[in-house]
């Protein structure tokens, strides 16, 4: 967050949509990590909360600034790390694979009939299973 703040000031969603967007859509932070972050910058001095146009609009301080200049090349590579498809990192499909899930289960969840719902949670135990069987079978690759 302090690395999008150097670059202007930004409300919570913004935030939210810069983080998603910079992560190439594999991580969507919720409000209730970003707000209580944005609390904790701002009780650390490294931040200002103010309200403009309505919404809490959080401003690099001076320490902020600096702590962002003496770290800038750990901040970046966070960056990296996010947007690199490899072994430790989740790809941008596969984030999308499981924003897609989530969104059609919570769909099934809201407006699914009882047995709906039921069927939908017997999918996803078996998926789980399935899953866990992928890295039990013999036929591993490294």
């Amino acid at each position: 967050m302090l690395l999008l703040l150097a670059d202007n000031p930004r409300h919570g969603y913004q935030l939210i949509q810069d983080i998603e967007e910079r992560s190439s859509g594999t991580w969507t932070p919720s409000p209730g990590s970003v707000y209580p972050v944005l609390q904790q910058l701002e009780d650390e001095g490294l931040i200002t909360l103010e309200p403009v146009e309505g919404r809490k609009t959080a401003t690099l301080t001076a320490d902020g600034q600096s702590y962002v200049d003496d770290h800038r090349a750990e901040l970046d590579s966070s960056w990296k790390e996010a947007t690199t498809a490899g072994p430790e990192t989740i790809s941008r499909d596969m984030g999308q694979s499981i924003k897609g899930l989530m969104l059609a289960w919570r769909q099934v969840m809201q407006t699914g009939t009882p047995e709906q719902r039921v069927q939908a949670n017997d999918l996803l135990y078996k998926t789980r299973k399935a899953l866990y069987g992928i890295l039990s079978s013999d036929d591993q690759t490294s």
